[in-house]
């Protein structure tokens, strides 16, 4: 098989897969006769190829997957009016937290929140896949210890933590206030999902805004 032939393969594959695929799996289409380096060039060849066109290839946390660009995404959406699940400001506020502070018990949220944590708001996030108990903190109850997963990432358009927007670097620590910086890299929809995956996080803040954190804030009715 020559390279173009490979890239097809490996094009067909991504197009219709309905997540994203790693290497481990995208070798299992030559049956290990591609090694991950020679992948990883071809994987970049067809990205190259694809760069000037309404879809894009992108690297995620779980490995390989095409979504529209976000150029596209005001024409996509006439055709799904339909206004994905908006998420309260508690919940968008827990999620932050635990992005930037984990892994984070419901005790730290609180503290930083000023506000006690609702069981309905990590129910919410752990539901959607965002969230997930990683251990026990060693302390008088032993708290759970929570941390986002890879579907949070892949639903951000993310490849690591590392690529989360930063902190303001003047962002004060305190019970008292605590503004997050909170924008996702990309809205992108990717290209099977039925919702626009990463806009459900954006509906509070546009990218490059931020949400603003404060234990003065009341807890909307859906928190």
């Amino acid at each position: 098989m020559n390279t173009q032939e490979a890239k097809i393969v490996l094009e067909a594959a991504l197009l219709t897969a309905e997540r994203p695929l790693p290497l481990a799996e995208l070798r299992r289409l030559f049956a290990d006769e591609l090694n991950a380096d020679t992948l990883r060039v071809l994987l970049d060849e067809l990205r190259n190829d694809w760069s000037d066109r309404g879809i894009e290839l992108l690297t995620l946390a779980s490995g390989w997957r095409f979504q529209s660009a976000p150029l596209m995404r005001v024409y996509l959406d006439r055709l799904n009016p339909e206004k994905p699940p908006r998420y309260s400001r508690a919940v968008l506020e827990t999620l932050a937290i635990i992005a930037y502070r984990q892994p984070a018990t419901r005790g730290d949220i609180e503290e930083i929140r000023g506000v006690t944590v609702s069981p309905q708001v990590i129910r919410a996030l752990e539901e959607r896949g965002w969230i997930e108990t990683i251990g026990q903190r060693e302390a008088p109850g032993r708290p759970a210890l929570f941390a986002t997963t890879k579907a949070f990432l892949d639903d951000l358009g993310l490849r690591s933590l590392d690529e989360l927007p930063p902190l303001e670097a003047n962002t004060a620590i305190a019970p008292a206030e605590f503004e997050l910086q909170f924008a996702a890299a990309t809205d992108a929809a990717p290209i099977m999902a039925s919702e626009n995956e990463a806009t459900v996080v954006l509906k509070t803040a546009e990218p490059g805004g931020s949400v603003a954190v404060s234990p003065s804030d009341p807890l909307p009715a859906s928190a």
